[in-house]
């Protein structure tokens, strides 16, 4: 996958305040049930005694590059469209779990028919030309949907030179894969 086309969603982990307003939006975009979530905003603490701090975490689907999802799947039921989305055709899955196996963020669930279930980056929204409706709604800026190019180019006008060689760097380059 190119770069230069790879759609990805980043989630600049300097901005989420864990107001968890993506993942609300998500639910109403997507109409979901009680229970599955796509977005879910994970809490991590991190230092100790007086640098002891929370942070948040925002998890949808990160739309791998080389989505080991998409190799797993026995089925073909998950896929990849030209711009990087993955998204699954339901009436193919067999609910085997090998997609959850595969995937190192844990983001395939499964629905009430044991079918799988995920963040389809809001793709209805996208093909408008709209944001995700989690990027569109998040308050602090903190979800970015773009190519890897444009996400990197506005993390640097945020951050200066620091994240093009910094920590920035290898994550921008891991989403891109």
């Amino acid at each position: 996958m190119n770069t230069r086309t790879q759609r990805i969603l980043y989630i600049d982990t300097r901005r989420c305040m864990g107001c968890r307003a993506c993942e609300t939006v998500c639910k109403l975009e997507n109409d979901l049930p009680a229970g599955p979530r796509y977005t879910m905003v994970t809490e991590v603490e991190t230092g100790e005694g007086f640098t002891e701090k929370l942070n948040f975490l925002p998890v949808p689907c990160q739309h791998c590059g080389d989505a080991p999802c998409v190799r797993a799947c026995p089925t073909g039921a998950i896929y990849k469209r030209a711009d990087g989305i993955v998204l699954t055709d339901g009436s193919r899955c067999i609910g085997c779990h090998e997609c959850l196996l595969a995937c190192p963020f844990g983001v395939p669930q499964f629905g009430a028919n044991g079918r799988m279930t995920k963040c389809t980056m809001c793709v209805h929204r996208i093909d408008e030309g709209a944001l995700p409706a989690c990027a569109a709604n998040c308050p602090a800026e903190a979800i970015l949907c773009d190519t890897v190019e444009n996400v990197s180019r506005i993390l640097r006008e945020r951050y200066g030179a620091s994240a093009s060689y910094g920590p920035f760097a290898a994550e921008l380059q891991e989403a891109g894969r």
